[in-house]
């Protein structure tokens, strides 16, 4: 799923554009942050383990995944990231994930962010179904995806690992119809 040109942020001051390999280090740099991936799945070893995401994004076939930066438009710096990790183009389903620098945190940006996200991905890509998991520690997460009509749907049980040990993630999901 290449997303060619990103949907406009609909936030002041905040934009979309393509993540790029020379966001590696400030994206690194935020999630090696104590406590910033605590409540995440993310399972970084170094700066290469970024690199190789880069490299899966730029894939051109349907089912790729992707990632958005988010950026202050003034000096265009990356201060979080935004996409599908999971595309089925077959089901038009996709699974969403975001992250942001802990001083960003709490100010809606993600919220704004998410929603902008998944309703450009209906229109843009036929989608009916965009989908997350959020370990179920992460209560700042589900509250992200609440507040943009995220529909609580269950507990998966020793869903992913989460550093070696599996751990519980909580399912969400947001129809294009927005019907349950």
């Amino acid at each position: 799923m290449r997303i060619e040109v990103p949907p406009p942020s609909g936030l002041a001051g905040f934009g979309l554009r393509q993540l790029e390999r020379l966001d590696v280090p400030d994206w690194y740099a935020y999630l090696s942050l104590p406590g910033v991936i605590e409540h995440t799945s993310w399972n970084l070893a170094g700066l290469k383990d970024l690199e190789a995401l880069c490299g899966s994004y730029e894939s051109p076939t349907p089912d790729s995944p992707s990632r958005l930066a988010v950026v202050e438009n003034k000096g265009n710096r990356l201060i979080g990231t935004i996409g599908f990790h999971t595309v089925c183009a077959l089901n038009r389903t996709a699974e969403i994930a975001f992250d942001f620098a802990p001083a960003y945190w709490g100010l809606g940006i993600a919220t704004a962010m998410c929603n902008t996200v998944t309703q450009w991905s209906f229109a843009a890509f036929g989608l009916v179904r965009v989908q997350a998991t959020v370990l179920d520690t992460n209560r700042a997460s589900e509250r992200v995806l609440q507040k943009c009509g995220f529909v609580y749907e269950g507990l998966l049980r020793s869903y992913r690992m989460v550093r070696g040990r599996p751990g519980n993630f909580k399912m969400y999901s947001r129809l294009a119809d927005m019907t349950e």
